[in-house]
């Protein structure tokens, strides 16, 4: 009976660890195996019984009978004498099956058999995480807010499985509560220590192409293929589509009439500003799209240096190079080509580096970021613009706008 009880003591796991009854069966096996090892040296004579059903477990350790003094073996082999006491008409070379009671295995093996299946049940439990979410990687899930640390958010499943989100995985813009529910897609997984550690991101690209799959049914729809998608979580983003049939709008099509469409996800990702261009394997026009909402003079290509230079009208420059520059660095991005701006009628300007003596070059880099290349370029804007642009110190930018003004004054 204590057998039985024991193993109703152990399948206590069953329930709170959502283990099958077999599986846990075949865990059970393994451990008592490995005690038997212990404590007998082998366990290749011994049979264990388990019924799932019942949840009994029987083990029988089986010996060959040899003359009385020529026992080399004591696990298996057993003297006709001590054969006899079991069974008087036992005979020299008749195996002998007799039941091993967990009591005599000792109290302390009976300790240890409990922590090793506590270890082996959460073992079998992390292998089973570890493989369900490693086939989720790359796609959109849903937990719920259960700790905000400084450097990352602790989630929750359904099922009680912890993923993180840290902090630079995370949209800028994101404020979170406790019991919150969040989207992202399951960046990563790995094990550590035998711990599976689920890593969920907001910030990917990925993220925002897998929200287009899931708002956008001509792309679950494979209608319209997502071609690239850059971003910068939280500010802006550039998704280039396509379609196979020429029937089909597709930037239209994701967009919705007014916005419609699109709408959901500029608000999932923190009314980051998207734009959704149609893709094209002609490069002048692939890039000229890349820069919108600029509207492009001509365009001169080094397929080489994987440099375009691009020539717009003045009212347009700042257009290209956008806030902070992100549209310029985007559509580099995109296009996967260095993108310089030039401007029409800037034939007397001059190189921000042909003043590199004058100005240190950190300072030209700092303007150069943000597509200012050029003293004209710099001179076009009023110096508050330029410090908030820039993260310049005013006494910084002051004497730059002094130094470029002289060029030009004579």
């Amino acid at each position: 009976m204590e057998n039985l009880a024991l193993i109703d003591s152990f399948s206590e796991f069953k329930d709170d660890k959502l283990i099958d009854r077999v599986t846990l069966m075949a865990i059970l096996e393994d451990v008592f195996r490995n005690a038997l090892k212990k404590k007998y040296g082998s366990d290749d004579n011994f049979d264990i019984i388990i019924n799932p059903d019942k949840g009994d477990l029987e083990i029988w350790r089986n010996r060959i009978v040899v003359a009385d003094g020529e026992v080399e073996d004591s696990n298996e082999e057993i003297s006709l004498s001590e054969a006899q006491k079991i069974e008087p008409d036992f005979e020299i070379g008749e195996d002998v099956s007799e039941e091993v009671k967990l009591i005599d295995l000792g109290r302390r093996s009976i300790l240890a058999l409990r922590q090793n299946l506590i270890s082996k049940i959460h073992e079998h439990d992390n292998t089973n995480i570890y493989k369900q979410f490693k086939e989720l990687e790359g796609d959109i899930y849903t937990a719920e807010v259960h700790h905000i640390r400084h450097r990352a958010v602790i989630l929750l499943d359904d099922e009680g499985n912890e993923i993180i989100m840290p902090k630079d995985r995370q949209i800028p813009s994101d404020f979170f509560r406790k019991g919150d529910n969040v989207r992202g897609i399951i960046e990563s997984v790995e094990l550590k220590g035998n711990k599976p550690v689920i890593i969920m991101s907001r910030a990917s690209p990925i993220f925002l192409e897998k929200l287009f799959e899931q708002e956008i049914p001509e792309v679950f729809d494979g209608l319209i293929n997502v071609q690239k998608v850059v971003r910068i979580p939280g500010e802006k983003a550039k998704v280039a589509v396509d379609s196979y049939d020429d029937r089909i709008d597709p930037v239209g099509a994701c967009v919705g009439m007014k916005g419609s469409r699109i709408h959901g996800i500029v608000r999932e990702l923190g009314n980051e500003n998207i734009d959704v261009i149609n893709y094209t394997n002609n490069l002048n026009l692939f890039i000229t799209r890349a820069l919108s909402p600029a509207k492009v003079t001509s365009i001169k290509i080094d397929e080489e240096t994987k440099r375009a230079e691009v020539l717009l009208r003045p009212e347009e420059v700042s257009k290209a190079i956008g806030r902070g520059g992100h549209n310029i660095r985007l559509a580099g991005q995109l296009t996967g080509y260095e993108i310089d701006v030039l401007r029409e009628g800037a034939e007397e300007d001059v190189e921000l580096r042909e003043f590199s003596d004058e100005i240190e070059d950190w300072i030209i880099k700092e303007f150069q970021k943000i597509g200012l290349d050029t003293a004209k370029s710099v001179l076009e804007y009023d110096m508050a613009d330029l410090i908030k642009r820039t993260d310049l110190e005013e006494e910084t930018v002051k004497h730059v706008i002094n130094i470029l003004k002289e060029e030009f004054e004579e």
